[in-house]
Order: C-alpha cells, then sequence, then structure tokens
C-alpha cells in the first residue's frame, strides 16, 4: 500500500472509532464518568480497528482490489461466529460481488500470519448475471448465487472433482446452501480464456466456482470449519446478525490475548 494511502485508511479508521465512542457515552457523561466496561470496550474497538489496518498493509491487499470496507465486515462475522465457536480455523475467504467477474475477486487470508494465500477469480450463478453480479436467491432451482457468511464443513468427490460443502449462516440469505448443493468446486469455465472468448467468466449453477487449477488447494485449505464471507454489490440489501461489532470485540480480544471485558 502506498504510504498516503495507508495514512488516509489509518485515519478514516480513527475518526470512526472516536465518533462511536463518543456515541456510545449517554448525554451528560463526561469520559472521566463513563459506566464500567466502557473504557475496556473502547480499547477493544481500538485495537480491533488497529488490527484490521495491519492486517490490510501486511497482506498487501490495497494492491489488490480489496476493499477495506469489506475487510471489516468480513472480519466482524469472522469473530462472532468465532465467539458462538462456529469457526474453528483463523482463515478467511472473502467474495467481493460488487467487482467484475473479469477481475480476482475472491481472496483467502491467513489470519494469524496476516497473510494472502490465494488471490483468484470465482463464479457467480447462471441467473445473478452477465459480467457483473446482480440479484442472488436463497431458493433451490433458482440458480443465483447468494451472499452472507458460511462455515466449511466436510469435502467429497464429485462430478467437478474435490468439492466442499458449505453451510450458510444467514437466514434469508443462504441458509439453503447445503438443500440447495451450493458447494465450493472447480471448473473449467473459470479462466481467462473464457473471459477472453466471451467477455465475462462462466457461470455456475449458483456454486462459486473456482480454477480448476487453484480449487483443491485452495478447498484444502479452507475446509473444516473455516469463514467464507460474500459480499453483495451495494445496490443490493444487505443485513446480518454477524455484523453487530460490539458482539464481536469479545472473541476479538479473546483472539488477542487480551483481559476479558467487563460486564455493563
Amino acid at each position: 500500500m502506498k504510504p498516503a494511502r495507508f495514512l488516509a485508511v489509518v485515519g478514516l479508521l480513527t475518526l470512526g472509532l472516536r465518533s462511536v465512542s463518543a456515541a456510545a457515552l449517554p448525554s451528560g457523561v463526561s469520559p472521566a464518568a463513563k459506566p464500567p466496561g466502557t473504557a475496556q470496550q473502547a480499547l477493544y474497538m481500538a485495537a480491533f480497528e488497529q488490527n484490521l489496518v495491519r492486517t490490510y498493509a501486511t497482506a498487501h491487499l490495497a494492491s489488490t482490489g480489496l476493499s477495506a470496507t469489506v475487510l471489516r465486515n468480513a472480519l466482524i462475522g469472522y469473530y462472532n461466529l468465532r465467539r458462538r465457536g462456529l469457526a474453528s480455523k483463523p482463515v478467511l475467504t472473502i467474495i467481493d460481488f460488487g467487482r467484475s467477474s473479469r477481475l480476482n475477486r475472491l481472496w483467502v487470508i491467513d489470519l494469524a500470519k496476516q497473510r494472502l494465500l490465494f488471490h483468484t477469480l470465482v463464479a457467480h450463478g447462471k441467473n445473478t448475471g452477465e459480467e457483473f453480479a446482480k440479484a442472488f436467491s436463497n431458493t433451490a432451482g433458482s440458480e443465483q448465487s447468494s451472499v452472507g457468511f458460511y462455515l466449511t464443513q466436510q469435502t467429497y468427490q464429485g462430478k467437478h472433482g474435490l468439492s466442499l460443502k458449505l453451510r450458510g449462516m444467514d437466514p434469508q440469505f443462504n441458509s439453503n446452501a447445503a438443500s440447495r448443493a451450493v458447494v465450493v468446486h472447480g471448473a473449467e469455465y473459470v479462466c481467462q480464456d473464457f473471459i477472453r472468448q466471451h467477455g465475462r467468466l462462466g457461470r455456475s449453477q449458483g456454486c462459486p466456482a473456482l480454477p480448476p487449477e487453484q480449487s483443491a488447494a485452495i478447498i484444502k485449505t479452507i475446509q473444516g470449519g473455516s469463514v467464507i464471507y460474500a459480499q453483495p454489490p451495494a445496490s443490493v440489501s444487505y443485513r446480518s446478525s454477524w455484523l453487530n461489532l460490539d458482539d464481536a470485540l469479545p472473541a476479538f480480544a479473546r483472539s488477542q490475548g487480551m483481559s476479558p471485558m467487563v460486564a455493563q
């Protein structure tokens, strides 16, 4: 990341943190008279935002086109799922459906080492759009992609070779992933040759399909309890309980070896 851009990100995050911290105080209450636990929560928020900036910079994610806001959403959901004992691997996969299918829009990040493991193409469903993903569904037979948070499950050998089952964690958005057989797999139409011939990436029946030469390595890396977050484009309305930062902070603090939050 260029120094100027990095400092801009730090400034924005710091400004946002100050605004949230100030808003958390009841009217007329000075910082010195904050309710029990508020100071520690503000400390956790500051640490979370610093960790976000550090991960973004250390993994060189700005140069890959990943938005810091999308990464922040993904991290909040990851720590909420971890708080519930559902996420067991410090590996986070992000799909940004706001980007053209001609671009690499899937990232696999090692959160423990703050390292980018994979950055590659990923397909969306036939009825989700052409070059850009526009329409999403949680309905069987829709042949559309779904957005939101997923947990990776076990692998199996299918018609596309090694494949990975998914558990959708967002009611109304992706909770029918298992019954729809929405899985991670490789596909020949996920390649640059297809893009050159058709002006867009090939499309799936709703699965996040990967380049076949990378699919097995990615699946083996993320299988068995890691988090996938599929960010919708800005035009799509998406709300999720997994995006509550306050709920995510205790799990984040524990992962960093910080003291437990004081009850409020």
